[in-house]
């Protein structure tokens, strides 16, 4: 079984919430791609510079100073603490950015809502990179810095990182995991939706606030090729409980 886990940016600076994904890695049965973000940290580094975050529809403006802080952040800092944890837990864990081996590549991202910097969108992933490492038993914690095909860096959306090395890898489950168990309605979690019946619930309003966003990305995955999605928190992504968007 092949897993895609997106992880995103908001605990990555929670030493107890690393430690905690570490041990949830190390317990899984089978091997997993790890993508993860960093935009709280990237936020605060940005601030600490002078550097104003500007954003077009949730999607960052990175402008040439802001990529050096994305680089430094994702690729750096984040990338190597999460390995870190990982080799502490006993995981062969190998850390990566899309540029490594043009494992992934991107092209700039044309936005209707304004010109986006070096924002980039996944054009092509090179699934024998990740398939050599995790026939080998070594688990590939990816930052989503990509690259281009002139020569170009490009700051990728992790979630639409996850989606393209899923795809590519013709995973069996692409798991979203943040501080949430999923899908709630009326408190209750939602354990099963189609992409249709969870259209429905963002349009009436049940899915709110930032739920909103896992749920298109898991939508957009899963019309475009993955099998299914799983949005979860730690806890659910150890014992198997979530909502999970899948067509069938």
């Amino acid at each position: 079984m092949t897993q895609v886990i997106k992880v995103g940016g908001n605990d990555l600076d929670n030493p107890e919430f690393v430690q905690r994904l570490a041990e949830t890695i190390k317990g899984l049965s089978h091997l997993s791609v790890l993508v993860h973000g960093g935009g709280k940290e990237i936020r605060s580094l940005q601030e600490r510079l002078g550097l104003e975050p500007r954003y077009v529809e949730g999607l960052r403006v990175t402008d040439s100073a802001s990529l050096e802080v994305v680089q430094m952040v994702l690729s750096g800092r984040v990338n190597k603490r999460l390995v870190a944890a990982l080799i502490a837990e006993g995981v062969d864990a190998f850390g990566m950015s899309g540029i490594d081996r043009s494992a992934v590549k991107a092209e700039k991202l044309e936005h209707p809502g304004g010109d986006l910097g070096w924002v980039g969108r996944v054009v092509a992933v090179r699934s024998e990179v990740f398939f050599n490492m995790l026939e080998n038993s070594v688990t590939p914690v990816l930052s989503p810095i990509c690259w281009g095909s002139d020569g170009s860096i490009f700051n990728v959306n992790a979630d639409h990182v996850a989606e393209g090395v899923a795809r590519a890898l013709e995973a069996n489950m692409l798991a979203f995991v943040s501080n949430v168990p999923g899908v709630l309605c009326d408190g209750t979690l939602v354990e099963r939706l189609t992409p249709d019946q969870a259209t429905t619930l963002i349009d009436d309003g049940t899915i709110t606030g930032g739920m909103i966003p896992k749920v298109r990305s898991a939508i957009e995955a899963v019309t475009r090729g993955v099998t299914a999605v799983h949005i979860t928190d730690l806890d659910g992504l150890r014992q198997g409980t979530g909502t999970v968007i899948t067509d069938g």
